[in-house]
């Protein structure tokens, strides 16, 4: 579907004529991958003007919103996935946004770069904030505001009453298994409510 290994792995986990939400869309990549490859249909919600035009341009149903703010206007699962890509570390509240994309869908997924990924560990050690291909901004001007690792995210689900249906961690597109928290660049999940 394109280089980010994240969107293939998400692309394997929707089925064939999924209702998808994409939260922070971007250019709408995903999304067009989704409808492409899977029939998928749904919407996107971004902030940026310059990606909302973007996603508009590659065919997307786009929402200009804030995410935090931008789920208030669905209804209880109106969609079979919620998807937030690359963009949990940017939330304000992480918490009430993993509420919501499990009140909206039925199931939630959910990438992010793993701040416990050797190399981050690596960079702290030597007196410096991380700066690499999932975290590519120095710490004045990144719009992350939370970091988090493998190990904090899992937390996190079962702090909000999500199941954890299938975690990967993955590094140059394999999937790490021996020690994924130390080894792995980004951590890709997908979840439910617990029944």
């Amino acid at each position: 579907m394109t280089q980010r290994h994240d969107f293939e792995l998400i692309a394997s986990w929707i089925p064939e004529g999924s209702r998808v939400l994409d939260l922070g869309c971007g250019d709408g990549t995903l999304m067009a991958g989704l409808a492409t490859t899977r029939g998928a249909t749904g919407y996107g919600i971004e902030i940026e003007e310059a990606s909302v035009l973007a996603s508009v341009k590659n065919g997307i149903h786009v929402i200009q919103n804030d995410i935090e703010d931008g789920m208030t206007a669905f209804e209880d699962n109106a969609f079979d996935f919620v998807i937030l890509s690359q963009t949990l570390q940017a939330m304000r509240n992480a918490e009430r946004v993993l509420n919501e994309m499990l009140r909206v869908g039925r199931e939630g997924i959910v990438t992010f770069p793993n701040f416990g990924y050797w190399r981050h560990r690596m960079d702290i050690l030597r007196g410096r904030m991380p700066v690499s291909r999932t975290l590519p901004y120095k710490w004045y001007d990144t719009p992350n505001i939370h970091l988090c690792t493998v190990k904090d995210f899992e937390d996190l689900c079962a702090a909000v009453g999500a199941e954890i249906l299938d975690e990967r961690v993955i590094h140059g597109g394999r999937t790490v298994k021996v020690l994924p928290n130390l080894l792995g660049s980004t951590g890709v999940f997908r979840f439910r409510r617990k029944p």
